[in-house]
């Protein structure tokens, strides 16, 4: 995080409006780059005379932890254990998805202050369960226990984070833009440099999604301007970054699938100027990401899909 920036958003909207900061480990909009534990330590040290709490979003803290141990100095020594306890003993709260690094279906939300606790509390039957379950079967809590201690073992922390260096390494040795250096999560293609005829107010990253799986099958994500709703005006947001976010789960791909999408990511890069623009059909006022739909401009994904099918043949 930019500690000036940050300063100066204080400065400028007064601490009663800013409820929170949060650090996300291993950040997905700018393509699954971890935060240090200088910068966490150093966030935490700006914020906490204003006395906002810190709040860290867990839910790939040990793929944060594994990078941090290889990048930064004085914790290559140090095991993801130890790593994933200091991180979360800077924040004030610290909250889970299971999906991510536990593989389970839940979360958790935890904190080491007894007022953040005793604030949370009254609101879990609410929205989740009782305190004691969260809403969560028993079998489904044993499974996050045993992820949990799972993904502080350096081998399995470390194994989507080498699986997406290999994958981002064959695509740069293809010519192929992605996000540099590799991050967690997934492999993060840089869609203004893929195609960067295509202008945002046409959703290049969402393109570039809708692309690739003519080319290859492969679900992608967008993480751009879809992923922003509009402004008060109905205005789009550009993004700060265009992304398609192909992600790496644990133990589920082979080298082979790499190799495969990699080799039909370059074609389609040869091909990049057939890709063109999107434009919603259907828009919902918010959370547009999840249920709007959108259309190709000038019908450019069927001519792309007769040139792949003209190299490929039509059973590939």
């Amino acid at each position: 995080m930019d500690l000036g920036r940050l300063k100066a958003a204080i400065e400028e909207h007064g601490v009663d409006k800013i409820p929170f900061v949060r650090m996300e480990a291993t950040t997905n909009l700018i393509g699954g780059q971890p935060f240090s534990m200088a910068n966490l330590r150093e966030v935490k040290e700006l914020i906490a005379p204003f006395k906002i709490p810190l709040v860290l979003d867990a839910s790939l803290i040990s793929e944060n932890a594994y990078f941090i141990r290889q990048r930064e100095a004085g914790y290559a020594n140090k095991s993801i254990k130890e790593i994933v306890l200091e991180m979360m003993g800077i924040a004030d709260i610290c909250y889970l998805s299971g999906r991510k690094s536990c593989m389970v279906r839940g979360g958790l939300i935890a904190t080491n202050r007894k007022d953040l606790d005793g604030a949370i509390r009254p609101w879990l039957p609410v929205y989740e369960g009782f305190y004691t379950y969260g809403g969560m079967s028993s079998k489904e809590i044993e499974a996050m226990a045993v992820g949990m201690r799972e993904m502080t073992d350096l081998e399995i922390a470390g194994s989507s984070a080498d699986a997406i260096k290999f994958f981002a390494e064959r695509l740069i040795e293809k010519g192929v833009p992605v996000v540099t250096p590799p991050g967690g999560l997934a492999c993060h293609l840089d869609a203004m440099r893929f195609i960067p005829h295509v202008p945002q107010s046409e959703y290049p990253a969402g393109a570039l999604a809708a692309a690739a799986f003519i080319a290859s099958g492969i679900r992608g994500m967008e993480r751009g301007s879809i992923s922003m709703d509009r402004d008060e005006q109905g205005n789009d947001v550009p993004a700060d970054m265009e992304l398609l976010r192909l992600a790496v789960p644990r133990r589920v791909f082979t080298m082979s699938h790499f190799l495969y999408a990699a080799d039909r990511l370059k074609w389609l890069y040869e091909h990049r100027e057939m890709i063109g623009g999107l434009e919603f059909f259907e828009e919902p006022p918010i959370l547009r990401f999840f249920g709007g739909r959108l259309k190709p401009k000038n019908n450019w994904g069927a001519k792309l899909a007769e040139a792949f099918e003209k190299d490929f043949g039509p059973d590939c």
